[in-house]
């Protein structure tokens, strides 16, 4: 062999070494999707109000950027370092910060609230919350922070002063936190008035609700921690509103003004802080009420509309005044169908309809400093989007994102520039700035992070669902080196219920990244979004109603016969995972389709839905009193003896979402039929397996397909 035929070799062997992908390995699918393949964007990106300039983080969060407008040069703002040292603070990050100014900034370490101005490089500590401080929240203005203790609501004043605005002894009467199991759009229960008069607050009075024992096996001897869980049809929270006076040091209260286990949510406050308005529903959650409150007196004043449906009413929104100089509002409704924007007056009379459209709105981003038009995001027609709209009180509606995909949009204070970032199937992330004239600037396109890894591709398409009629939007995951003339087993992976869509026109689709890793085992990963998911308008979220899992399973059962369809699939090696209501329906499949799959791994689900909690369960089932029949239906306890694949159950010892009762009844149940399932708990995790626990998790979940899928 000859010198020239040696170095040949030898360099095929090196160049063929160091050509190879990596691979990406369970672990790093699992921890690192959002952290070492995160795409590169703009992070932190904040406009800096009455300004034309904005702020960003650099250096993995370690350094504060800015930049104006017209030229986008950065500029070091202030380092972490640099900010520690001038408020001896020991911030690890700048997460939550808040503009007081054009000049100066709040930021939060523990209970400690700081202010730096970056013009002076100066800053001071402006408040500290006491040790069992939780739920602070400033003024407009910045002075007064309102907070929570227990069950109580305390504000500390400008004056450095603690202010009990609730004395309640019975740590079941609950002030100033969410309500409603953060159902119908509600994250918070404080709510400052415009100008600092008042600050309104959510109270919840739970002492009738059943207490449900969850397990601590983190102290010697274990103990019981209950938590307020209202089951469907049982005894459920009452709310009430308190709006405090901070001159008089008085509160009113507003009660339901039907059943006083109604629902009061979607509170806001009019600019000019006469009026507050709340959303009344019926525990039904089939008629809602809007209605207008004396912030003095808490005096009823008028029902500015009504909402009925004979399936439900989901108020998540609440009313938007567009003008801090008027108090017309902006209510999102999607009582035609489709989420649109109806343009009232506090009077009640509707002056203008402003949008027409047969897609979604999903939130209202904000509105130009005179008012005159308000941005809000949307799906457009193809429902795996997420866009940026504008309309102006004409109702003449402007489509201001220019590419297709999942956007993030923010708006300077005179709305002469917008920020967009965005991904798409293609795209990882690009961000851009818009000048009014809808000229953009590029200011970071990302690289694609998975170069030089092994990773599959992923296909959307779309199929009819059961109905016959409906677009249902599929994805398959195929292995990087998929061979058209080989069978392959399939891995359903499922959520099926309202609020979710797992499909979605960013880059990966939607997926999790430990979905590609199944694949380069030898799997097609394949998911549908059937009806009753989210984002695609009533008349598809609402055939749920009453009867769940009977449509989402009809309309996974499409996806399997497309899934058959394939002549690369091998239809005898389908395997299904899912959680939550994705375990309901693994679970609800596996027992009431036997034949279709030949493994299941359900998570956290619900087995039978009496032991959910009355606000979302009712929206979606009624009460048994109402609908036996529909929960019957739906309880996988009465299917037990079907059970002919193998199925993993798994659950969070500590799910106050889900409670385990659910999984342990299901369990029984398959004790007493003589059915042999497996099951696994995650002790002292709730409803979500979080943290390094999740990679065990998933290798948990993905070895078991593998090794009984065969």
């Amino acid at each position: 062999m000859t010198k020239k035929i040696v170095l040949a070799i030898t360099l095929f062997i090196v160049f063929t070494a160091f050509g190879q992908n990596k691979k990406i390995s369970l672990e790093d699918a699992v921890m690192q999707q959002q952290r070492l393949f995160r795409a590169d964007k703009m992070l932190g990106f904040q406009w800096i109000p009455d300004t034309n300039k904005y702020v960003y983080l650099a250096e993995n969060g370690k350094k504060l950027m800015t930049a104006n407008s017209t030229d986008s040069k950065p500029n070091e703002l202030v380092t972490l370092a640099d900010l520690n040292k001038t408020l001896g603070a020991d911030f690890k990050n700048f997460a939550g910060m808040q503009w007081k100014n054009a000049t100066t900034f709040i930021l939060a370490s523990g209970n400690k609230y700081y202010e730096y101005n970056f013009n002076t490089k100066t800053g001071k500590l402006i408040g500290e919350l006491t040790e069992n401080a939780e739920n602070g929240a400033f003024d407009d203005n910045f002075e007064n922070i309102a907070y929570t203790e227990k069950n109580n609501l305390f504000i500390l004043n400008k004056n450095g002063q603690k202010v009990a605005v609730t004395n309640e002894t019975d740590e079941d009467i609950v002030s100033g936190q969410f309500f409603a199991r953060n159902e119908f759009g509600i994250t918070s229960g404080i709510f400052w008035s415009p100008n600092t008069s008042f600050l309104a607050f959510y109270q919840k009075d739970q002492r009738e609700v059943a207490d449900y024992p969850i397990l601590d096996i983190n102290e010697t001897p274990g103990k019981l921690q209950n938590i307020k869980y209202p089951m469907i049809g049982q005894k459920s929270e009452k709310p009430k509103v308190g709006i405090y006076n901070l001159a008089s040091g008085k509160t009113v209260f507003i009660a339901p003004k039907g059943n006083s286990d109604d629902y009061l949510t979607n509170l806001s406050w009019s600019p000019d802080e006469k009026f507050v308005i709340i959303a009344e529903l019926n525990r039904g959650q089939n008629d809602m009420h809007l209605n207008v409150y004396d912030a003095n007196s808490g005096a009823f004043v008028r029902t500015l509309l009504e909402e009925k449906s004979d399936n439900w009413v989901e108020p998540e929104h609440a009313a938007f005044f567009p003008s801090k100089k008027s108090n017309n509002f902006v209510w999102i409704s999607e009582t035609d169908g489709f989420n649109n924007l109806y343009y009232y007056s506090i009077d009640g009379k509707l002056i203008k309809k402003l949008t027409q459209n047969k897609f979604i709105a999903r939130d209202i981003l904000g509105a130009n400093a005179a008012g005159t038009e308000i941005y809000f995001s949307a799906t457009g027609a193809n429902p795996t989007n997420m866009l940026a709209y504008k309309v102006d009180l004409k109702g003449k509606q402007t489509l201001i994102t220019k590419e297709e995909g999942v956007h993030l949009t923010a708006f300077s204070t005179d709305g002469n520039w917008f920020f967009d970032e965005y991904s798409n199937h293609t795209i990882p992330s690009k961000s851009l700035l818009y000048d009014k004239n809808g000229k953009a600037t590029t200011l970071l396109q990302s690289i694609n992070k998975y170069d030089g890894y092994t990773i599959g591709t992923s296909e959307i398409k779309t199929i009819k669902s059961a109905d016959g009629t409906t677009d249902l939007y599929t994805r398959l995951i195929k292995p990087s080196n998929f061979d058209a003339s080989k069978k392959y087993p399939v891995l359903v992976y499922v959520y099926g219920g309202p609020h979710a869509q797992l499909i979605t026109n960013s880059y990966l689709d939607g997926a999790n990244l430990w979905m590609y890793w199944m694949a380069e085992q030898g799997y097609l990963v394949f998911t549908v979004d059937g009806r009753g998911s989210d984002n695609r308008g009533v008349a598809f979220e609402s055939v749920i109603h009453g009867k769940l899992g009977v449509n989402e399973i009809d309309d996974q059962m499409k996806g399997v016969d497309y899934l058959k369809s394939l002549p690369y699939v091998d239809g005898d090696r389908l395997a299904i995972h899912g959680w939550s209501f994705g375990g309901f329906m693994t679970t609800s499949i596996m027992l009431r389709k036997p034949d279709v799959f030949k493994v299941g791994v359900a998570g956290g689900p619900v087995t039978d839905w009496k032991y959910y909690e009355v606000m979302y369960g009712e929206r979606y089932m009624d009460t048994p009193a109402e609908n036996q029949k529909g929960f019957d239906e739906a309880s996988t306890l009465n299917y037990v003896n079907n059970l002919k694949g193998k199925l993993l159950l798994i659950h969070g010892t500590s799910d106050d979402v889900v409670v385990m009762q659910n999984n342990f009844s299901l369990i029984k149940k398959f004790v007493e039929a003589g059915k042999q399932v497996d099951f696994f708990a995650y002790p002292m995790h709730k409803h979500n397996v979080i943290g390094k626990d999740r990679v065990h998790l998933m290798t948990k979940v993905l070895n078991y397909v593998i090794e009984n899928n065969k």
